[in-house]
């Protein structure tokens, strides 16, 4: 079942992301890696700025979230993960098309270059590479990550992004 995150569901979002985080470990550079991967702090900052997530439960557990930010003419993508237990079944799938169907706007979501599988995933469900011009003036327009981060991730867009 899909539903939109409550503050009650703070601590399985938080476990849920530094769960599934560590395939990163090893992959993107070991300078933009550290554990926790998102601090509760910094999860909390994050859904202060507007941040919105959505929840896929299997008999009352949270398996899955992704953010969503809804910015004045686009929406980001933010945050999509599966518990490690449970992935490959879907739920990704399932929460990236039900935001598709949710928005009125482009979409954008921002990715580590060495992810292959998230950069697989989205491509999956219609989003496309955007230039490394455009990647860099959408992420330092839309995201507050530093200038080593944005050397080191793409961007992709929707089909409804010109």
């Amino acid at each position: 079942m899909i539903r939109p995150a409550t503050d009650n569901d703070f601590d399985d979002i938080y476990q849920i992301i530094n769960d599934a985080s560590i395939a990163y470990k090893g992959i993107i550079p070991a300078d933009r890696w550290h554990e926790p991967y998102m601090s509760k702090q910094e999860l909390e900052t994050q859904i202060q700025e507007g941040v919105s997530f959505i929840c896929y439960e299997i008999e009352g557990l949270v398996q899955g979230v992704m953010g969503f930010q809804n910015m004045v003419d686009v929406n980001l993508v933010r945050h999509a993960y599966v518990r490690t237990v449970t992935r490959n079944k879907g739920i990704g799938s399932i929460l990236i098309n039900a935001l598709i169907e949710k928005s009125n706007k482009p979409i954008l979501v921002g990715t580590w270059k060495a992810a292959s599988w998230a950069i697989r995933f989205y491509e999956k469900h219609g989003f496309s590479l955007v230039s490394e011009e455009e990647k860099n003036r959408l992420l330092k327009k839309y995201w507050n990550i530093p200038e080593r981060q944005i050397e080191t991730s793409v961007v992709l867009a929707d089909g409804s992004y010109t």
